[in-house]
């Protein structure tokens, strides 16, 4: 097996809704593109309370509707993850800060809608206190980022 040439972290709060579904999407576009072995994908969240947990049952629910497998348990991010991935891409700007805060370096920490093609939307809004049509924007918002992100490493290669 070839070694990945690109490592990414999604990371949000919790890595219950935002993250885990941004890393199911991801995997799904690079298996459907057959590149999925050029690449580490994987999430976590800022804070830990939810380490262990599987995804939000309605981030879940969503993801089966359009086809995406979250089975990742959740995690909190370490400051291992720093050193072993090339991009921690945040879903918004305070889990960003955070990143940054904890000593992670400034050029590896971005937002994933910085790639989505409306330039005007910067952050993927967190669901979690909301209803099941937060769950579907959220999804229509990291689509549109993770289509943005692969045909801009893509374009690199």
């Amino acid at each position: 097996m070839t070694e990945p040439t690109v490592r990414i972290l999604f990371v949000c709060m919790g890595n219950i809704c935002r993250s885990p579904a941004a890393e199911a999407v991801f995997i799904q576009r690079l298996e459907d593109a057959g590149i999925a072995e050029r690449f580490q994908i994987d999430s976590a969240g800022t804070g830990g309370w939810h380490a262990g947990d599987e995804a939000d049952p309605r981030s879940r629910a969503e993801g089966d509707r359009r086809g995406y497998r979250l089975d990742t348990p959740a995690r909190q991010i370490e400051a291992a993850d720093f050193d072993r991935f090339d991009l921690l891409i945040c879903m918004d700007v305070e889990n960003a800060a955070v990143l940054i805060d904890r000593g992670a370096p400034d050029d590896k920490v971005r937002l994933l809608l910085e790639w989505h093609p409306e330039e005007h939307l910067q952050e993927v809004p967190d669901p979690y206190y909301g209803g099941e049509d937060g769950f579907s924007h959220m999804y229509d918002l990291i689509e549109a980022g993770c289509d943005g992100l692969l045909a801009a490493l893509e374009s690199k290669r």
